[in-house]
């Protein structure tokens, strides 16, 4: 069964899309998480070892903004073919509380523990 306020959660789900979209373009990567351009990290960066440092710490942050929007529209996926909702372990429902905290879970809270 549906969370209540599905389409609240719809569209809290795209906007967070829309947000991580905007950040990975600002970082100067795609929506794959594939780099755009260039890194430029300007005159600040003297030396090769802090360029080095900033473009892995950069890398970094990429890699956790295309997981998460893997996650996010994985999520609006699951609203529109109407399995939001439902532990794709178990089938049973993942409670409101669970996708309130956290609008991407796809297990049950049960099925999570026994994941861990």
């Amino acid at each position: 069964m549906p969370p209540t306020n599905i389409v609240k959660t719809a569209a809290d789900l795209r906007g967070e899309q829309v947000t991580l979209l905007h950040q990975l373009a600002e970082l100067g990567a795609d929506k794959n998480g594939e780099f755009t351009g260039e890194m430029v990290f300007g005159d600040a960066f003297a030396d090769a070892g802090a360029a080095t440092a900033e473009r892995t710490e950069t890398m970094g942050i990429i890699e956790n903004l295309k997981t998460h929007l893997d996650d996010v529209e994985r999520a609006i996926a699951r609203i529109e073919d109407g399995t939001y909702g439902s532990c794709t372990e178990c089938g049973g429902p993942i409670g409101d509380d669970r996708l309130e905290c956290l609008p991407t879970s796809v297990m049950c809270i049960e099925c999570k523990t026994k994941a861990s």
